[in-house]
């Protein structure tokens, strides 16, 4: 039993420590919000480098009322840890989610992820329970084709989910970077094959506008 105690103090002390490595880019948001707090019913982008690298957000969604707190490269879990300093202060009418690539990336299973994304919805439930979620499919990269199957998992258990679930939505983006024949897009990306380039976020774009055209009203 004490082995098992401390084991588990082990395993909370290291994700405390993980997420923490975030609290510089969490305190910057912070800090520009005590200068110019956002109005409350806005539509809050929140995950990870996907989010946090879409510069030109304001403009592609520029008939749209946005926030972006996409930070570092984070996981669910870390969304989870940050829930109330970057998700339930800005009272938004729509929250769009990406995580899920990194934490396939770094090990972590699909039902796992799929478990903390959950636990972030009854977050949402809880204390804001008039707001829509939209999960934002995890899309896949020429740097990552090694977990292009548990990407599928993840996104088929998340879509389930979502079409049984009150005002939660699976945005199925990453469709749109195949080509007709099944093969996936090689000019949608930046040098290291990772992360979107400007062609990218023109898919990702449509797609989030298609979205919010519906659901922010």
């Amino acid at each position: 039993m004490k082995k098992i105690l401390i084991l588990a103090l082990l395993q909370v002390s290291t994700f405390y420590a993980f997420s923490q490595k975030y609290l510089s880019e969490i305190q910057a948001f912070e800090a520009k919000d005590s200068i110019d707090m956002p109005a409350s019913g806005k539509i809050l982008l929140v995950g990870s480098s996907t989010f946090r690298l879409w510069t030109t957000f304001k403009e592609d969604l520029k008939e749209f009322p946005v926030i972006n707190r996409g930070f570092g490269g984070s996981q669910m879990s870390d969304l989870n840890f940050f829930f109330e300093r970057i998700v339930t202060k800005y009272q938004p009418k729509v929250i769009l989610v990406y995580e899920g690539g990194n934490d396939l990336n770094a090990g972590e299973s699909p039902d796992s992820i799929f478990r903390e994304f959950k636990e972030f919805v009854q977050k949402v439930k809880k204390q804001l329970p008039n707001t829509v979620v939209g999960f934002c499919s995890v899309r896949p990269s020429l740097a990552r084709t090694h977990i292009i199957a548990k990407e599928k998992d993840l996104n088929q258990q998340v879509e389930k989910y979502c079409k049984k679930t009150k005002n939660v939505y699976f945005l199925d983006i990453q469709k749109d970077f195949y080509l007709p024949n099944g093969e996936l897009m090689s000019d949608i990306f930046v040098a290291d094959k990772l992360h979107l380039n400007a062609k990218g976020y023109s898919i990702w774009a449509e797609a989030t506008r298609k979205f919010l055209r519906k659901e922010y009203r």
